[in-house]
């Protein structure tokens, strides 16, 4: 993957200069000119340098007076995804994304990625894998491999694919080898920071560690999870309906194969004749208002589904998000052999 800072060149360089990084970028040829503090100033493409060239300047000349010095960006942090989407369905594929001091500090590329989600994700990455032992004796669950990668890999590539670059992981079980396998992030042009759990914490507890989140959105998966969720949708349902707290669901159908009565004080109303019923399970993906972090309790045994609790009983909104693509936990034998049939199969 291209790091986002072969799109950066100094102000102050030679067009020649110039020419020479647009045609290593090739079909991503665009550069953003910035100042010694990566401060944006403007943009160069192929077709400036064309255009300087027909009003006389050369290749010594300096790009300052060719570029655009008024390029589209994304401001880091605003809540703003339908200028994303403009953007997007606009054709403009490289765009930079800059701090509120002006920085560039990323550059996405709509080629490559689905959307830039104001989203900080958290997996959590702490468990044992009991049930899948003896494979994670010496290796954590979330590196067992899948395919041509690990589990978790699998989960974090799906996150960053819709714009989301500010990781957390939080490890226990065998920490260290997630760490040394996934780094800083920065081969995968994203953030990672991890937090360790010195006792177990439950399946939201570590996250109320985390004090310099980036957005005011916050996403908390499982590790373990496979899906091909558009978490694009997932924002903008969550958005639409001034959700607090959002959690992804997997319908189940059970069919009963008698007719059901329906009664009151022994007598039958009416009957549904092998009735099916749908019923919504938790698959283990939330997305929240920063402002709910308040409800989880520092150092504290907490489960996700406890929060939910608590947000309900405080008359706060909470939405299922009924998802009916791929989804599997891989949590037993059975699904981690079929986790190696179906990566072949689903489109993520």
């Amino acid at each position: 993957m291209r790091i986002y800072k072969d799109h950066l060149i100094l102000s102050g360089s030679k067009v020649k200069e110039a020419l020479l990084v647009l045609n290593e970028l090739s079909q991503d040829a665009i550069l953003f000119v910035v100042d010694t503090d990566d401060k944006l100033i403007g943009a160069l493409t192929d077709g400036d340098v064309r255009r300087g060239l027909l009003k006389g300047f050369t290749i010594d000349s300096i790009i300052n007076e060719i570029i655009q010095d008024n390029p589209r960006y994304i401001t880091k942090g605003e809540n703003n995804l339908r200028k994303i989407i403009e953007y997007r369905e606009g054709d403009f594929r490289i765009v930079p994304i800059v701090d509120e001091n002006h920085k560039v500090v990323n550059v996405i590329n709509f080629r490559k990625i689905k959307s830039y989600l104001p989203i900080d994700a958290v997996i959590m990455a702490g468990g044992r894998g009991q049930r899948l032992q003896p494979l994670t004796n010496t290796i954590p669950k979330p590196l067992l491999k899948v395919g041509d990668k690990a589990i978790m890999e699998h989960n974090l590539d799906r996150l960053a694919l819709f714009g989301i670059d500010d990781f957390w992981i939080s490890v226990k079980y065998l920490g260290k080898q997630i760490e040394n396998h996934f780094g800083s992030g920065e081969e995968k042009n994203v953030k990672i920071e991890y937090v360790w759990e010195k006792e177990p914490l439950g399946t939201i507890g570590a996250v109320s560690q985390i004090q310099n989140f980036e957005h005011d959105y916050i996403l908390v998966t499982n590790s373990d999870l496979l899906t091909n969720i558009d978490y694009e949708q997932f924002f903008l349902e969550f958005i639409k309906q001034d959700a607090d707290l959002a959690v992804l669901t997997i319908p189940y159908q059970v069919s009963i194969p008698y007719a059901v009565l329906e009664t009151n004080n022994g007598e039958v109303k009416s009957f549904k004749e092998k009735p099916t019923y749908t019923y919504y399970s938790n698959g283990g993906i939330y997305l929240m208002k920063k402002g709910m972090l308040n409800f989880i309790p520092k150092d504290t045994f907490f489960n996700a589904t406890d929060l939910m609790e608590d947000l309900i009983k405080n008359k706060l909104k909470v939405i299922s998000f009924p998802f009916s693509g791929y989804w599997l936990d891989v949590g037993k034998h059975e699904d981690f052999e079929k986790a190696h049939i179906d990566i072949h199969n689903i489109k993520f």
